[in-house]
């Protein structure tokens, strides 16, 4: 044989790996109360040479008997992966921590480098927790790639404690030259709520290598899903986001779109039975068009959706080739709006993607207020901000006309354009002159969708079949907009969705945003604009959708609303 081919061999079998060194107990059911009970267990794990993989997942662990396992794993160096769920099955929560720290004591003592750690389904609470805080913060898991703690009750304090020591060992791992890049987390059913939430993602925004996020049932609300929104665009690799069964609502489910759409490697959402309603599945919408590239699995059921937003959400996962399954089930479509869903997804050649529409709630009903007002009531007892925010719109004047108007260095310019807000008329708008765009271009803030909605309504409710009175409206509502979707794609969305709901197409979970009485004007100022290049094409689909489906709201405006609907028509087929 010649050198050559020997040294191929050679290297060949340098890179060649044997199977990881593994024992399992797995499911044995095994009743281990003292020393004497792991006494085989405790011989093989000791004659085990380079074990790397241990797994004592469906077994019943006492203090004692954890005692004399971990003596065996002090010379354990090799160990990387500690499956260790569902292991302590009828004990007291107090015989819990101290267990996890007499193992993780030995973990430590080894000089071990985990790679893997798994104590879900063991409901220890948040002292359980505090058993693995040394652990989680030394050197044995600065290479951890996956920590699963799914179903443990950490509740709120058990969060922070495990963000805390999350945060350390980033930290400490950082100063050793190998920062920690933990890849998979899974925290579901745990009554994290939005503090634990909001704690974990400060820590989520530090590692910035998360490809993995399982957070579903914690009830989580918006304020802790716009937290973990904010953390996730730090994670550029993320491919699974599960947060099912948590309460996004509007802000939240914005929040959310907002922060995917930067995420090009996503694969998989689970948004489903997150209350994501109709708003937030415009604006998830509108993360989809943009982004996603690679997408295969969306789940967005059991979410209060009408049938216009979920065909705006189907229309957008057009074009995503590696889409498999589009779950919309558990939705308020009717069986004509499950139809017309079916119909959109076989018109893309892709009827086959959508789930079963078997559990629809059927059409939302009109006398529904009430019901509506005791949610937002249970929301407003939860979040103290929202309630601060309502306060200081009452205190900013009539409908907080106040705060579309920038701080100006020019109070008088800034008084003449809140007088005619405050009570529009032609003669008012006319009196503005030509500086009247440079007004509504400087001083109106873009960034909150819903008082462009209202400003664009009050220019355009002064509407008379007058030339000069057009044009003024015509050049007001177009300075207004064209500044609104040069702003962020996100905030164009919300500023539609805002725009639908004043005009009747859709009702919201925000009071602050009002149904208006429909003229006319705002339709024909909408139509004109809708004509114009700086009107993107998406959002006159998305506006075209409702208009379409609900128009029989704006009937007594039907020759301005066939005339938008026509346009908006042009738009999306040109």
């Amino acid at each position: 044989m010649a050198f050559g081919d020997i040294a191929q061999i050679t290297e060949a079998l340098a890179k060649t790996h044997v199977g990881e060194v593994e024992l399992s107990y797995k499911g044995r059911g095994l009743k281990l109360d003292n020393a004497e009970s792991v006494k085989e267990m405790v011989q093989e794990i000791e004659q085990c040479q380079g074990l790397q993989s241990l797994r004592l997942e469906g077994n019943t662990l006492g203090v004692e008997a954890a005692h004399a396992l971990a003596k065996s794993l002090e010379a354990k160096t090799e160990l990387e992966q500690c499956h260790w769920s569902d292991l302590f099955t009828g004990r007291l929560r107090s015989e819990i921590p101290p267990a996890l720290k007499s193992l993780g004591n030995a973990l430590m003592t080894s000089g071990a480098r985990l790679t893997h750690l798994d104590l879900s389904d063991n409901a220890f609470g948040p002292d359980g927790v505090k058993g693995i805080d040394s652990l989680l913060k030394s050197s044995t898991c600065y290479t951890l790639r996956e920590l699963r703690l799914n179903n443990c009750g950490m509740g709120i304090g058990g969060g922070m404690v495990l963000a805390s020591a999350l945060t350390e060992c980033h930290k400490q791992s950082s100063a050793a030259g190998s920062p920690l890049r933990l890849k998979v987390f899974i925290a579901g059913r745990n009554r994290l709520e939005n503090n634990g939430a909001t704690a974990l993602a400060k820590a989520f925004k530090l590692l910035g290598s998360l490809e993995e996020v399982h957070m579903p049932q914690n009830g989580i609300n918006y304020p802790g899903i716009t937290a973990l929104a904010t953390a996730i665009k730090h994670n550029p690799n993320l491919q699974v986001l599960n947060l099912n069964d948590n309460t996004f609502t509007k802000r939240g489910s914005i929040a959310m779109a907002e922060a995917i759409r930067h995420l090009q490697c996503l694969k998989l959402i689970n948004f489903g039975d997150c209350l994501v309603r109709s708003e937030g599945a415009i604006a998830i919408a509108g993360a989809l068009r943009e982004g996603l590239p690679f997408l295969r699995e969306l789940n967005l059921s059991f979410g209060e959706i009408c049938e216009a937003a979920a065909v705006v959400v189907a229309k957008a996962v057009r074009g995503k080739a590696d889409l498999e399954k589009l779950d919309l089930n558990g939705n308020c479509f009717g069986e004509e709006g499950c139809e017309a869903l079916r119909e959109v997804m076989e018109s893309m050649n892709m009827e086959d993607l959508l789930d079963s529409l078997s559990d629809d709630e059927g059409e939302p009903e009109d006398d529904d207020e009430e019901e509506e007002e005791e949610e937002e009531e249970e929301e407003e007892e939860e979040d103290h901000e929202e309630k601060e925010d309502e306060e200081d719109t009452v205190e900013n004047g009539v409908n907080g006309t106040k705060d579309v108007i920038e701080e100006k260095k020019e109070p008088h310019c800034g008084s003449e354009l809140m007088s005619f807000l405050i009570s529009p008329s032609a003669e008012k708008l006319i009196s503005l002159g030509a500086k009247r765009i440079q007004l509504i271009e400087q001083q109106v803030d873009v960034s909150d969708a819903s008082k462009v909605s209202e400003v664009f309504l009050k220019i355009s409710s002064v509407y008379k079949d007058e030339p000069e009175v057009k044009q003024a409206i015509f050049e007001s509502t177009g300075a207004l907009l064209r500044k609104a979707f040069s702003n962020s794609h996100s905030q164009s969305y919300s500023f539609i969705s805002s725009l639908i709901v004043n005009l009747g197409l859709l009702k919201s979970e925000d009071k602050k945003i009002k149904k208006v009485a429909v003229m006319p004007g705002h339709l024909l100022a909408l139509e004109h604009a809708a004509a114009q290049e700086f009107f993107p094409a998406e959002q006159a689909g998305v506006l075209e959708e409702f208009v379409s489906r609900n128009g029989k709201v704006l009937e007594s405006c039907c020759n301005a609303r066939d005339a938008l609907k026509t346009t908006l028509v042009k738009r999306t087929t040109a």
